[in-house]
């Protein structure tokens, strides 16, 4: 993984959610985005590489979509 391959999934979520107006599968993919990254940092990365694929996922969070939690 990399900030590359964050980058182009937070496309990916962008595209579901503001484009095309798919809130429910942008969000789904947001969480899913997270814990792809989570784990990654989870099996043991450098320090500045994990800080830096956890702040570009967290860009997420900046794209204007509905959330809803049940």
């Amino acid at each position: 993984m990399n900030i590359e391959y964050v980058r182009e999934k937070l496309k990916e979520i962008e595209i579901l959610g503001i484009i095309e107006g798919d809130d429910e599968a942008a969000h789904s993919r947001e969480d899913d985005l997270y814990i792809e990254v989570l784990t990654y940092i989870a099996d043991g990365v450098p320090a500045e590489i994990a800080s830096s694929l956890a702040k570009e996922a967290l860009k997420a969070r900046k794209l204007d979509f509905c959330r809803w939690c049940a």
